[in-house]
């Protein structure tokens, strides 16, 4: 648990580094821990073009910033997000008159947003989701990038696409199944558009730990990142991109691949400061 109570936090200055943003929180809870919020409560923080742009400059810049070890990742208000803002949406429908061409703008515009998430993926730093009240549709997106999904006991999950006539484009479909290890009960969600709460979420597998409110939530997720911020930046960004390479390569890809890194990584001074009992490790 944390030793600072929640109005306590949020204090530290944020790193030169990252950019402001007009629809996320960036804060600094503890050292080494970076709390970004979605934050457009009003709109329960439906995704606009601009909110997606920002998700992916936030993490790619997280990713290189020194004094970031660990990041919890959150909704501002009633809930984490309703998915697409859909009149916000109108302005990615090309202006070209013939439709081939609009067909190849649309592609552009789904693989921009496609790498906004995949940012998160691809952050060196480990994300944990903290999800209260309602992940619908792009939503379900963001947390399948995540590394580490929690929730509160009020939380629902809505993969949303079928009801507005579209596929969902932008991850569900390629990481929940991995996550889940059920390829008919995510085909049943996928295609039906069916709410699906705490509890099965947790049965699945899709969350680690259900609390009870978002506040005992938000104070968990925060402790846990910091438990992680704890250990060897070295270790911990290395982990996280074998993991994340280990889940879409064949076993004998990923044995190879960790022993080349542990090969150069072994070199280093962090082993040997864990050997010896040191608790303060560099930043890379």
């Amino acid at each position: 648990m944390l030793s600072r109570p929640l109005s306590a936090l949020c204090r530290i200055p944020l790193s030169r580094s990252i950019s402001s943003f007009q629809y996320l929180n960036v804060e600094t809870p503890t050292p080494k821990v970076y709390h970004v919020q979605l934050n457009r409560p009003e709109k329960r923080n439906a995704l606009n073009m601009e909110m997606w742009s920002e998700i992916g400059t936030c993490f790619d810049e997280l990713s290189t910033t020194p004094d970031c070890r660990a990041i919890v990742f959150s909704g501002k208000g009633k809930g984490f997000c309703a998915g697409i803002d859909l009149s916000a949406f109108i302005s990615v429908v090309p202006k070209q008159p013939d439709n081939a061409h609009k067909s190849l703008e649309l592609i552009k515009t789904v693989q921009r947003l496609q790498d906004s998430f995949t940012a998160l993926e691809k952050c060196r730093k480990p994300i944990i989701a903290a999800v209260h009240g309602a992940c619908i549709g792009g939503g379900v997106d963001i947390i399948c990038a995540t590394d580490i999904r929690l929730i509160s006991a009020d939380a629902y999950f809505q993969v949303k696409e079928v009801d507005i006539g579209i596929v969902a484009d932008v991850g569900t479909i390629q990481r929940l199944p991995k996550i889940v290890g059920n390829q008919s009960l995510v085909n049943e969600w996928c295609l039906t558009a069916r709410k699906f709460y705490a509890d099965e979420a947790a049965r699945v597998g899709i969350v680690s730990a259900v609390y009870p409110d978002a506040a005992s939530l938000l104070e968990n997720a925060l402790s846990l990142a910091a438990r992680i911020a704890s250990k060897s930046p070295v270790a911990v960004q290395g982990t996280k991109s074998n993991l994340v390479f280990s889940r879409d390569h064949s076993v004998q890809e990923g044995l190879d691949r960790v022993a080349l890194w542990n090969a150069a990584m072994l070199l280093g001074n962090d082993p040997m400061n864990a050997m010896s009992g040191a608790s303060e490790f560099e930043d890379p």
